[in-house]
């Protein structure tokens, strides 16, 4: 008996002892906003895997947690995160917490570009690195992610192209005035493929490709950071001015709609997006994010009044007599029924990401993305004095008032990743497979190929391009000791570029008026692979000193290897208010399939001679080799950067930045080599032999340098009354130099008829065509439910120098400033609306002629010759704004955007 009383009591003891292991407590609250709001849908998050929950519609939550002592996170989308330690027990604890709006602190962000062996956050990172968030990106009041980031960092910059043709699906863009095939684009780490279509109209970025920047839906996107320094080393080729790493967002906090709609203050260009961003979230770290967007914008026209005189000497008879018949037609037509402006655009974009872990050391990531895109812009206009449709474009017994030719382009574009990381023993592995690829199709409508006549079709089918590429990385990290953090890793790339022929009806002869289509003998399917590897190192000497150095070798199956290096170092004294850092490296950037490959005809503008075919032979071609043309080669680059990054207080932070970047062997698209005046010359007989009006090529031709200043100033958390905050920011690019040093790279039979491959017109595109100087000046104010946006943009002073323009004068764009509101008002913790008005003021560009000599000063003493270059550059009228070689920034005037924004 009294065995089994011991037994008993043993029992009770044990079970006293487990309810006592495993009591639980209930931790409850409820989250708001700093005026009150309740926030639906907020994270919370508590610490060490033990699990979490989210706020129900009032804001509040409950969570049964076990004895202990916990650290809780609190999070909400556009609110500054809370961390808070509760002690729990078999009680209730609650927890009611109001979050702060967010405000911009980089000082705990990590930084994923930069280093491949250890992640710094900005504060101490030794490089210049730009960070552009979400909420930054939504209130710039542009629809697309290109057109935001023109407003946001001084040193970007991207502009509608004034003649769009297959441009229209795509503007060309550039950091630090190094054309858009010189910034790196990733996603999520990992490399991004270019676009198939290379600029060869006669503006910014000419003879270059780069990703499709308008393909990522903006409310996709968690944050962009900018490397503002050359990274070969660490990525490969395509990083001399830079790297952009758009990461998106992860993490699910709630379901949000969105509809945006917008106008010109002329009425046309009407817009209409709808977005929605959702996903679901997989216990404590893993997560689904999605991102559904469609969007329309209709067609701009900004056409000038055409001249008369000009068209008739250029597309008419010259005669007196024709002269009556072209003023009586642009009496009744003034801008000669021109469409000049931006295209209509139809888009739907799929995004979606996800982590899920797999096991406690490892995670499995992917991200996927499909774009695509029909754009529709128009040719020149075809007045009647200038060609016949033969009957074909109008009925029969109506007057015939010329014809309108259409550009329709078919985009599609795509990128993906799946990957696994591993954390363990202290090493981190990263392996992953990367593919994307971008295609292009066009067709031409409303026009006819004049070599048919009146056989001819009016719909045409010239062709097309397409790229695509599969990547495999394989990265390697580990934190060595408490100083030193070593990486290496190995890059896999093949590549392939292919045009698509045209039908036969848009090739033959003249071809399809306005845009001929490919060739079938052009047509072609093209592939090479490369592979690198790095390795990187990195040292903190000292708590305050920190010095990384990074090597890469690279193998290319087309033209061999490269090798490049880069030293970065940085100090911080002052206790760490001040830190002073500098890099030099060594870079290269191979030549794209595209450049080696491209062989297509295409009708331009030559002042004093109407529309002319033009060709471009593959630097591959026999044409090319006639012409002693060599086969291309990498640029190589040499990249220096020195300045300093100052945070006197949490709120204040200032950098500095200066950088030098030499290009050697700087691949461009040559200008048009044409017959010489005596036709003599053995350049003449190749020409004539080969057919070629004119003839361009891709060359490593010139030896560039640039140079200048970037400087980036925050201050944040300034208070306004009781409840409002204010931030102010300050960022700008000065361009110090950017010019040709040394003798331009001709081919010997082209130098021998007195022909260079660039002309000043190239070099105005390369070293003047984008701002001398460009800043901006923002400032964002909280007040309560309110949200107010004030932004400036200062643009400096562009300069061109235009085909048919005389020599001894340039054409400069003024310097000017637009001003940008967005209004923002929280209806509820759901509902949020603001309103964009962008250069509220209607700032347009604005060119003068200058004179570059005393010869330039007599021509813009005589009235008729200043007439004669103006409608050289701007084709007699039709582009009297932004000129026919482009401008540097919109010619749209004051633009509206309202949106709204549902949390589901």
């Amino acid at each position: 008996m009294r065995k089994l009383l011991y037994a008993m009591q043993a029992v009770a003891m044990l079970l006293l002892l487990n309810n006592m292991a495993t009591a639980q407590g209930i931790l409850k609250g409820k989250i708001t906003s700093e005026s009150g709001e309740p926030l639906g849908n907020a994270s919370i998050v508590v610490g060490g895997n033990k699990g979490g929950t989210a706020t129900d519609s009032t804001g509040t939550y409950r969570l049964s947690l076990p004895s202990g002592t916990y650290k809780v996170v609190i999070t909400s989308v556009g609110f500054n995160p809370y961390s808070m330690t509760v002690k729990i027990d078999n009680t209730t604890v609650t927890r009611d917490v109001a979050l702060q709006f967010a405000i911009a602190d980089l000082s705990e962000v990590v930084v994923a570009v930069g280093s491949r062996a250890s992640q710094r956050t900005f504060t101490t990172t030794p490089l210049p690195v730009d960070n552009i968030n979400a909420s930054e990106l939504q209130s710039a009041g542009q629809l697309s992610f290109d057109k935001a980031l023109q407003l946001r960092v001084p040193s970007f910059n991207t502009v509608n192209t004034p003649v769009n043709d297959a441009t229209s699906l795509l503007d060309p863009y550039e950091i630090r005035n190094m054309g858009p095939s010189r910034t790196l684009i990733l996603v999520n780490g990992k490399r991004k493929n270019p676009s198939a279509l290379v600029y060869i109209q006669t503006s910014p970025g000419r003879g270059e490709t780069g990703a499709d920047l308008s393909a990522i839906p903006t409310e996709a996107i968690k944050r962009v950071e900018i490397l503002r320094d050359g990274a070969s080393a660490q990525y490969g080729s395509d990083a001399i001015a830079g790297v952009m790493n758009v990461i998106l967002k992860d993490r699910f906090d709630y379901t949000n709609f969105k509809i945006a709609s917008g106008v010109t203050h002329k009425g046309d260009g009407f817009s209409i997006l709808t977005s929605l961003n959702g996903g679901a979230n997989i216990g404590s770290k893993g997560f689904i994010n999605y991102t559904i967007n469609f969007q329309r914008e209709n067609k701009t026209n900004r056409s000038g009044t055409v001249d008369a005189e000009g068209d008739n000497n250029d597309l008419s008879d010259g005669t007196a007599a024709s002269l009556v018949e072209v003023k009586k037609y642009l009496a009744r037509f003034p801008d000669a029924k021109n469409i000049s402006g931006t295209p209509t655009s139809t888009a739907a974009k799929f995004l979606i990401n996800a982590g899920i872990p797999v096991s406690e050391n490892t995670d499995f990531y992917a991200n996927a993305a499909y774009v695509y895109k029909k754009v529709q812009s128009f040719a020149n206009y075809r007045t009647p004095y200038w060609k016949q449709d033969y009957g074909l474009l109008h009925a029969a017994g109506t007057e015939y008032l010329g014809y309108g030719p259409t550009f329709e382009g078919d985009l599609n574009d795509y990128n993906a990743t799946v990957g696994f990381k591993t954390i363990k023993s202290g090493w981190t592995h990263d392996i992953s497979f990367t593919t994307g690829g971008n295609k292009q199709l066009y067709t031409v409508e409303n026009t006819v190929n004049h070599s048919l006549g009146a056989k001819s079709p009016i719909r045409f089918k010239p062709g097309g391009f397409a790229f695509n590429h599969v990547v495999g990385n394989i990265d390697i990290s580990k934190e060595v000791t408490d100083k030193l953090n070593v990486a290496f890793g190995s890059e896999f790339r093949s590549e392939n570029f292919q045009i698509f022929a045209g039908d036969t009806a848009s090739y033959t002869g003249e071809g399809a008026n306005s845009f001929p289509g490919v060739n079938e003998i052009n047509a072609i399917k093209v592939n090479r692979f490369n592979i690198g590897g790095y390795f990187d190192l990195s040292y903190d000497i000292t708590k305050a000193l920190l010095v990384n150095g990074t090597v890469r070798q690279e193998y290319y199956s087309d033209f061999g290897s490269a090798f490049v290096w880069k030293i970065s170092g940085r100090a911080k004294v002052a206790g760490d208010k001040l830190t002073i850092r500098s890099s030099v490296s060594t870079g290269f950037r191979a030549p794209s399939l595209h450049q080696i490959n491209l062989q297509i005809a295409q009708q331009s503008f030559v002042p004093g001679q109407g529309i002319q075919t033009k060709g471009i032979v593959s630097n591959k071609s026999p044409q090319a080799h006639l012409l002693g043309v060599p086969a291309l080669k990498p640029e190589k680059s040499v990249n220096f950067t020195a300045g300093f990054g100052f945070n006197p207080t949490k709120n204040l932070s200032v950098t500095v930045d200066y950088y030098h970047i030499d290009i050697k062997d700087r691949i461009i698209l040559s200008s048009n080599i044409t017959n010489t005046a005596a036709g003599n010359t053995e350049l003449d007989d190749v020409l004539r032999n080969n057919g070629i009006v004119g003839v361009s090529f891709f060359t490593n031709g010139i030896h560039t340098k640039t140079e200048g200043i970037d400087v980036v100033a925050n201050y944040k958390n300034i208070p306004v009354g009781n409840v409002g905050k204010l931030t102010i920011n300050l960022a700008g690019n000065y361009t110090l130099a950017n010019e040709l040093t040394g003798n331009v790279t001709n081919p010997k039979l082209i130098s021998d008829a007195g022909q260079s491959t660039i002309d000043d017109i190239q070099i105005a595109l390369l070293t003047t065509s984008r701002p001398k100087y460009k800043a901006v000046l923002g400032g964002d104010l909280v007040l309560g439910k309110w949200d107010f946006l004030l932004n400036n943009t200062l643009f400096g002073p562009t300069t061109f120098h235009n085909d048919g323009l005389d020599k001894n004068l340039k054409l400069e764009f003024q310097t000017k400033v637009l001003t940008d509101l967005n209004i923002g008002y929280q209806f509820s913790s759901r509902v949020n609306a603001s309103i964009a008005v962008n250069n509220i003021f209607n700032i347009t560009p604005e060119w003068k002629l200058k004179a570059l000599n005393s010869n330039g000063d007599a021509i813009l003493s005589d009235p008729a010759k200043v007439k004669q270059n103006v409608n050289a550059i701007t084709f007699n009228g039709r582009y009297s704004m932004v000129t026919y070689d482009g401008s540097h920034f919109s010619q749209l005037g004051t633009t509206f955007l309202a949106t709204l924004n549902f949390k589901l």
